[in-house]
């Protein structure tokens, strides 16, 4: 694990947020709880699945437990385990097994981060996969109410994949690189 403290992990999460998710608006959603101070920042310090899955529960538990004018969403940074994208992208399977066992289908959901993510039928370097690339691995938990609500207010929040996708292209990875966001992260270093 690299020696990055929580603070600076942290830092350069809310940095990617600020500059990519908002800035770029790739989700015309986060503005509002970053602004509102409605984002709970985490950092596991697992170095193994089992570790994760355990801080995975507990802030799903704490999540679900919080009224959302206080905590609307939460970024489980994990920077020491499931720093390879497919061992990550394997843990998904997991994450809605946890979602299911604990009964909170339909009331939380988990969106996925990473600095090597990879969408199907893409090559490592494809631009579209920025849209979805953080400093850490990042495990976003989401209300479903707070989404519902969010998308229904939004006009056509179908076309928002699309749209980020036009936006990184228009952008490059020459655009992206001036973010500065994630190119010293030692995660995305092991690609």
């Amino acid at each position: 694990m690299s020696s990055a403290t929580n603070e600076t992990i942290i830092a350069a999460t809310q940095t990617w947020l600020e500059r990519a998710v908002i800035g770029l608006n790739l989700c015309p959603f986060a503005k509002a709880v970053h602004v509102k101070k409605q984002i709970r920042y985490a950092v596991s310090s697992a170095t193994t699945h089992e570790e994760l899955l355990s801080d995975l529960m507990r802030e799903l538990e704490f999540l679900a437990e919080t009224p959302s004018e206080k905590i609307d969403t939460t970024l489980l940074i994990h920077p020491g385990v499931l720093t390879d994208f497919l061992d990550y992208n394997d843990f998904l399977d997991v994450v809605d097994a946890a979602l299911e066992d604990m009964e909170l289908e339909g009331i939380l959901q988990v969106a996925s981060f990473h600095p090597q993510y990879q969408f199907a039928d893409t090559q490592p370097d494809d631009i579209e996969n920025f849209t979805n690339r953080a400093p850490y691995p990042t495990l976003h938990l989401l209300r479903e109410s707070s989404m519902v609500l969010a998308v229904s207010a939004y006009p056509e929040a179908d076309k928002i994949f699309d749209k980020n996708i036009e936006t990184l292209r228009k952008l490059g990875h020459a655009g992206w690189d001036e973010l500065g966001l994630i190119k010293d992260s030692p995660v995305a270093a092991k690609k």
